[in-house]
């Protein structure tokens, strides 16, 4: 009923948008002869708010995880739509997901990254998964930034791109022009291109939601490519309780810590600790059962002797990771200053909008709020751009290889 629904409502915008024309082009038309006059007669009967409204439609059209033969046509008509629009009509978008931000947003420059999804591919791929970011800086640094640590350490090899999030596919798309694969295309594209040997290497941090739907889209080419291996993600296998960590999250503590504190202008955790600041990691947090993995990071942080760092999480799965519940801890281990960062692989939406963001529920706005701190200060920075954070993942597709030979 919903896919219905939104096609009535596509099929309505569009008959009204050939019908009367787009904002944009209509001051232009006046030049044009009589045709063109109708044309911008039509299009001044409908109000800056409708044809905003028309917009909001088309974005909120595309704001879908699934992808269908339209898709890319649709991205590219919401582009067009936008771009008609006056300054003042861009202003006033809004729908279920749309809002000026969606196109309007300086993210970087979208072409400075590498989509990785071209053909040639040959019989050995590294297929890096990512659930992606429409943030083209964090994009570059941080996704890509994996991807050239992989592809440089594995030259026999063609590395390729695949995100599973659609909607960040179709937002880049819309806004950029820059097209990335989804997993069930890059799957296609090695099945194509006669791909034997494929490692998929996901960026996901844990074993969680995921990761699973990773592994339930790569069995169902476990007959069309030769050999698939899947490798680890970045903090390893999970553990049964909070108690339990591994080399790879001590080596992922160790690193954030090190270039947080780096960040911040200190040495160390414990010289930054003696200033009285507190490092605040937030994480994206899960009700998968993997959510113990955020207790571990905490117990990994304190096993290195860092007690100044706390593990956040924006969803507050585990409870303890909550905002509200890491102001607590932070207050009541008598630190004064905040130095707060994303664990997490992209620096994107979550980072600079969750985390340090101006809306009265960002971590920003309520740590001000509890009015406990003399400071708060924050680093936009993902995981995926610290090299020692590279080389994790560079092991974990050396074992996947090791695995498949």
């Amino acid at each position: 009923m919903k896919k219905k629904l939104v096609a009535i409502l596509l099929m309505t915008v569009m008959s009204s948008m050939a019908l009367g024309g787009c904002a944009g082009s209509a001051s232009n038309s006046e030049a044009s002869g009589d045709g063109a006059e109708e044309s911008s007669d039509a299009s001044s009967e409908k109000s800056d708010k409708e044809l905003a409204d028309e917009v909001a439609a088309l974005i909120d059209a595309i704001y879908v995880q699934e992808r269908t033969d339209e898709t890319d046509a649709l991205c590219e008509q919401a582009k067009a739509a936008w771009d008609a629009l006056s300054d003042e009509q861009k202003e006033l978008v809004e729908g279920n997901y749309a809002d000026p931000d969606y196109f309007g947003l300086d993210t970087g420059d979208a072409s400075l990254d590498d989509a990785r999804c071209s053909d040639d591919i040959g019989e050995n791929e590294i297929l890096v998964v990512s659930f992606g970011t429409s943030f083209n800086d964090s994009r570059v640094a941080d996704i890509k930034g994996v991807e050239d640590a992989i592809e440089e350490a594995y030259p026999e090899y063609s590395v390729r791109r695949a995100f599973t999030s659609q909607i960040i596919i179709n937002h880049i798309y819309a806004r950029d022009g820059e097209k990335i694969d989804n997993v069930e295309q890059a799957l296609e594209r090695a099945v194509s291109n006669g791909v034997k040997n494929l490692v998929i290497q996901p960026t996901h941090l844990m074993h969680g939601a995921e990761y699973d739907e990773l592994c339930a889209a790569a069995e169902e080419y476990s007959d069309k490519i030769e050999n698939i291996v899947i490798a680890e993600p970045l903090l390893g296998e999970v553990g049964d309780d909070a108690t339990v960590i591994n080399e790879d999250k001590t080596a992922v503590a160790a690193a954030v810590v090190a270039e947080t504190a780096a960040g911040a202008g200190y040495e160390s955790a414990s010289e930054a600790a003696d200033d009285s600041i507190a490092f605040v990691l937030m994480g994206h947090g899960t009700s998968h059962t993997a959510k113990v993995t955020y207790s571990q990071m905490q117990t990994a942080m304190e096993s290195l002797g860092y007690e100044n760092v706390f593990i956040g999480t924006v969803e507050g799965e585990p409870e303890e990771t909550a905002c509200e519940n890491i102001i607590e801890a932070v207050k009541a281990a008598g630190y004064t200053k905040v130095v707060m960062r994303p664990l997490m692989v992209v620096a994107g939406d979550h980072a600079n909008n969750d985390m340090a963001g101006d809306d009265e529920d960002s971590w920003k706005s309520m740590f001000e709020a509890s009015g406990a701190f003399e400071s708060l200060d924050f680093q936009i920075a993902g995981l995926g751009e610290i090299e020692a954070v590279q080389s994790i993942y560079i092991a974990h597709t050396q074992a996947a290889i090791d695995e498949l030979k």
